[in-house]
């Protein structure tokens, strides 16, 4: 819902934490005060003011950023920065323990939102307790707006509407593999991680939203014929590869099932989805495939032991507020690509998306999806016709996210894959 009246179009909440702050970059070198009104939004006034002098000794485009003071646990607060801001774009996880009051009161001011929670756990609460309230205020809650989930939402999208377009039917399944990547991690992501597994281990509902492949479906639709996510490794028949479990598959997998319920099943109501980590053909493929998912079991077993768990977050894991370096950041990249198989008039066809970018998937990419998500949000540039609710990068914003990405130097195409493997 546009509000246009209000003194920012966005707030950047979480603008101290490390992504917060790269996100707060972003925006701060791609844009300008005359086109974006921008405000960070932290607890700390002084390291606020600390950022934005940085920031703007930086950037001559900005002689000035607002700051707004609040606590993610005090509604009040959160309300009084909310009315004052079209959009609010926040960084500040783990969600499952701070997320909740933001998203409270974004709807009740009728404000848009955008985060980049991978917590499942949390995102199925938040549907449960919000989606109709959030339909009726034409809010649009928008989650997993970074690594998790738009590549592997956005690319099934696209490879959906050119199957649809072309062949005039969709694609029965899709298969989306992780097929490289460089990239650190910061303290607050892991801290978040860990965070789904505590909630595992203390509440039986968290414990069935992780193992139902439909649990962030709309309520009454949680079944259907897809059985959730390779657990072993596996020889690919689309690709003629090995392929191990991918430890993002449970937030991406559920993200592309709740689009396709979203959007009113464009891509049939039997439609299946898995994501992978292709590991190479041959033996050699068979053995790097094996060490991925035992290496993927290993770690989820000693994440669930409530002992080790704190024991890898004592000793092991990174402050939150730690993270990657800017170099590492730089230097980092990621390449998605999503097939989709499906059966025409005449043959079966198969539809190939690829999404990369030469930057850090985790922090310099996820930043730069979830600043443009923003931007959306606020120009209105989607092409969904759902106006709120708890919604997907796919069902909330759709294409217009690729196409900002696209300008801003992400490679991201779609096209017809033929037999040797190119689109």
């Amino acid at each position: 819902m546009s509000n246009t009246n209000r003194p920012y179009d966005i707030v950047v909440w979480g603008a101290t934490g490390f992504t917060g702050k790269l996100v707060s970059e972003y925006l701060t070198e791609q844009y300008t005060q005359d086109t974006v009104s921008l405000a960070l939004g932290g607890r700390s006034a002084d390291r606020l003011d600390s950022i934005v002098s940085e920031l703007t000794t930086q950037n001559k485009g900005w002689n000035s950023i607002p700051t707004v003071i609040g606590d993610a646990t005090d509604q009040e607060s959160l309300r009084e920065i909310t009315q004052d801001t079209q959009v609010i774009c926040t960084t500040v996880g783990p969600y499952t323990k701070y997320g909740t009051p933001l998203v409270e009161a974004c709807i009740e001011t009728q404000t848009e939102y955008c985060d980049l929670t991978g917590e499942i756990n949390w995102v199925r609460e938040m549907i449960d307790r919000f989606h109709d309230a959030a339909v009726n205020a034409n809010t649009r809650i928008i989650h997993s707006c970074g690594f998790d989930s738009v590549p592997a939402d956005i690319g099934t999208l696209l490879v959906q509407s050119f199957a649809i377009e072309n062949f005039d039917t969709h694609c029965e399944m899709v298969r989306i593999y992780l097929e490289e990547g460089n990239g650190g991690v910061s303290g607050g992501t892991l801290a978040s991680f860990a965070e789904l597994f505590d909630a595992a281990s203390d509440d039986q509902v968290t414990r069935q939203t992780l193992q139902d492949p439909y649990s962030l479906a709309p309520p009454g639709e949680r079944d259907g014929i897809d059985a959730g996510g390779q657990r072993l490794p596996r020889s690919d028949q689309l690709r003629s590869v090995w392929t191990a479990p991918s430890p993002m598959a449970p937030i991406n997998e559920r993200v592309l099932r709740r689009s396709n319920a979203l959007l009113g099943y464009p891509w049939g109501r039997e439609f299946r989805c898995t994501e992978v980590i292709p590991t190479g053909s041959g033996i050699g493929g068979a053995i790097g495939a094996s060490i991925v998912a035992g290496g993927i079991g290993l770690f989820t077993t000693a994440m669930s032991i409530d002992t080790v768990r704190s024991g890898i977050r004592q000793f092991v894991f990174p402050d939150p507020g730690d993270g990657p370096t800017k170099k590492q950041i730089e230097n980092g990249y990621f390449t998605v690509r999503a097939l989709g198989r499906g059966t025409g008039t005449d043959d079966p066809f198969t539809i190939e998306a690829e999404f990369s970018s030469k930057l850090d998937p985790g922090y310099g990419s996820t930043a730069r999806m979830l600043a443009e998500s923003a931007l959306c949000l606020l120009r209105n540039e989607t092409n969904s016709s759902l106006s709120g609710g708890v919604l997907t990068p796919a069902s909330g914003i759709g294409e217009p996210l690729a196409t900002r990405l696209r300008n801003i130097g992400f490679t991201i195409t779609v096209g017809e894959r033929t037999e040797s493997g190119s689109s």
